[in-house]
C-alpha cells in the first residue's frame, strides 16, 4: 500500500514584488529549457540542487554523459545515472550547470526536479495557503549536503536530539511524515516511540518503495512549530527499525552522491515531513544566506 499523493498547488510561479532577492513559489511546477529543449521541473523543497531529469529530457536536451556518474540511494536501492554539463535555466537567464539524470523520473509527470538550493535566488518561499492570524514563525538552521561538484546536495533542516544532528526534509506531494530506520530509533529512544503492528509500504522517491509501520511517540516530536505525535518508520532499509529499543542501528539516508575517485556517502538519520503534517503552515521558507528554514504555522 502507497502513502497517497495530494494535487499539487496549481498557481502561477512568480517572483514576490516586495523583495527580489525572494522567489515566492505558488506553483511547484517550471517550465524551462535544458539546451534547447523544453522542459517542465519539478520545484521540490527535498530535491537535490543539481537538477536531475529524465533519461528522455536529458536525450532531448542532447547532454552526452561525462565521467562522473550520480546515484540517489532510497536505502539498499540505488537509482543510478549519468550526469553532463549543459545550459538550463532555473528562473534565471539560461546558464551552464551540472546536470543528472535517471532512467526512472523522480515524480511521475515531470521531466525532472530541482530542490531550492538550485534556485539562483537568496530566498525561496514555498506559499502553502494564506497566511492567518495567531501563526508563528520558527527558524531551524539549515546545512546543504555538499560534494564533488559543490552545493548540489539537498537543503536540510537540522534538529539536534539527545546531542545528535537529526536531517529534516519536506515532501509537498505526498501525504505522509516518513522517517529512516535510524531516525525512527532515535525518535523512539528520545520520545518514547511504539511500532503499531500495521504493515505498509510507502513510495519514496524515483518510484521506490520501502516497508513501513506507524511509529507513535508518547512525547511530541517539536519540528519547529509543528508537533509531530506520529509518523511512518521505515523497517527495512540500512539496520531494523523492527526492534525499536535496539541500538547500533546504521542511518540510511536519501542523497545523492557522485561516483568518481572519491565517493561520498553521507549516513545520517532523516525525517521527511509530509503534506499532512504541513497543514497548519502557510510558508516555508529556505533562507540560503542565513542558512535556516522558516516555518509559518499555526
Amino acid at each position: 500500500m502507497t502513502s497517497p499523493l495530494l494535487p499539487l498547488l496549481a498557481l502561477p510561479l512568480i517572483v514576490g514584488a516586495a523583495d527580489p532577492a525572494e522567489r515566492v513559489v505558488t506553483d511547484t511546477a517550471l517550465v524551462t529549457k535544458a539546451n534547447d529543449a523544453d522542459v517542465r521541473l519539478l520545484i521540490d523543497p527535498g530535491a537535490p540542487a543539481m537538477p536531475i531529469l529524465t533519461e528522455d529530457a536529458a536525450a532531448r536536451a542532447r547532454l552526452k554523459a561525462g565521467p562522473f556518474g550520480i546515484g540517489y540511494r532510497v536505502g539498499p536501492v540505488m537509482v543510478a545515472g549519468r550526469s553532463a554539463v549543459g545550459r538550463i535555466g532555473l528562473g534565471d537567464a539560461p546558464a551552464k550547470r551540472r546536470i543528472g539524470w535517471t532512467a526512472k523520473p523522480y515524480l511521475a509527470g515531470y521531466d525532472g526536479v530541482v530542490g531550492p538550493g538550485g534556485l539562483p535566488d537568496p530566498v525561496v518561499r514555498f506559499m502553502l495557503r494564506a497566511p492567518q492570524p495567531g501563526e508563528r514563525t520558527v527558524a531551524i538552521p539549515m546545512d546543504a549536503d555538499g560534494g564533488l561538484f559543490g552545493n548540489w546536495g539537498a537543503s536540510n533542516a537540522v534538529l539536534m536530539i539527545d546531542g545528535q544532528p537529526l536531517q529534516v526534509r519536506f515532501n509537498l506531494h505526498q501525504d505522509s511524515t516518513i522517517a529512516t530506520a535510524g531516525a525512527a530509533l532515535t525518535l523512539a529512544k528520545a520520545f518514547g516511540g511504539t511500532l503499531d503492528d500495521d504493515r505498509a509500504e510507502a513510495q519514496i522517491a524515483f518510484g521506490v518503495k520501502r516497508p513501513v509501520r506507524t511509529l507513535r511517540l508518547a512525547k511530541p516530536f517539536a519540528v519547529g512549530p509543528i508537533a509531530l505525535t506520529s509518523l511512518l518508520a521505515r523497517t527495512g532499509d540500512f539496520g531494523n527499525a523492527e526492534g525499536i529499543a535496539a541500538t547500533g542501528a546504521t542511518s540510511d539516508p536519501d542523497e545523492v552522491v557522485v561516483t568518481a575517485k572519491g565517493k561520498r556517502d553521507h549516513k545520517r538519520d532523516r525525517v521527511i515531513v509530509g503534506r499532512a503534517a504541513l497543514a497548519g503552515c502557510s510558508s516555508l521558507v529556505f533562507d540560503k544566506p542565513a542558512k535556516v528554514v522558516r516555518l509559518s504555522c499555526l
